[in-house]
């Protein structure tokens, strides 16, 4: 039975190990002189731009619906003037980053995913190392970079089109 147990664990340690070899080339490439920042700003504008409109929609929607769907017990009590409190800070607190991250890693990832897959298969990464380029900093630290940048923007949007959507259910 231990015998069993043992390639298992010692998978899960040589992948921590792994993902922590990742993190360190990751932060050692941060800082290194060349930073790519035309590649930088077509991911912002690819993660951020591009995913503002499903962002956008599903936050209206999570707006309109949490408010109709909270009016009615809110109104059963009495509290109806809560509405607007409880529906803005459950928005901003809670449900706005969640589905906001929820929606951007579904998009964001399969898009990376999809793009460097493609490099892989059609050889450009083995390319880039042959050319002298760095396919670590050129190709995972400005993606991380751009989707650290961008998150937090598109939870902003996706917060102020929800309370819009709110106001709108409300009136």
């Amino acid at each position: 039975m231990a015998e069993q147990a043992l390639p298992a664990w010692k998978r899960t340690f040589e992948e921590a190990g792994s993902q922590i070899l990742f993190l360190g080339s990751f932060f050692k490439n941060i800082f290194k002189r060349g930073f790519e920042w035309s590649e930088f700003i077509r991911q912002c504008y690819e993660i951020g731009y591009k995913s503002v409109t499903l962002v956008g929609l599903t936050g209206f929607i999570m707006g309109l619906v949490l408010t109709l769907q909270s009016r009615p017990t809110l109104s059963d009590f009495g509290a109806e003037s809560w509405l607007p409190g409880m529906v803005s800070l459950s928005i901003i607190r809670e449900i706005g980053p969640v589905i906001t991250a929820i929606i951007c890693a579904g998009r964001v990832a399969s898009s990376i995913g999809a793009e460097l897959g493609s490099m892989n298969v059609t050889e450009q990464i083995d390319a880039m190392e042959v050319s002298g380029a760095n396919p670590m900093q050129y190709l995972v630290v400005t993606r991380i970079l751009a989707t650290t940048l961008m998150i937090p923007i598109l939870t902003f949007i996706s917060d102020a089109v929800a309370l819009f959507g709110g106001f709108l259910a409300v009136n």
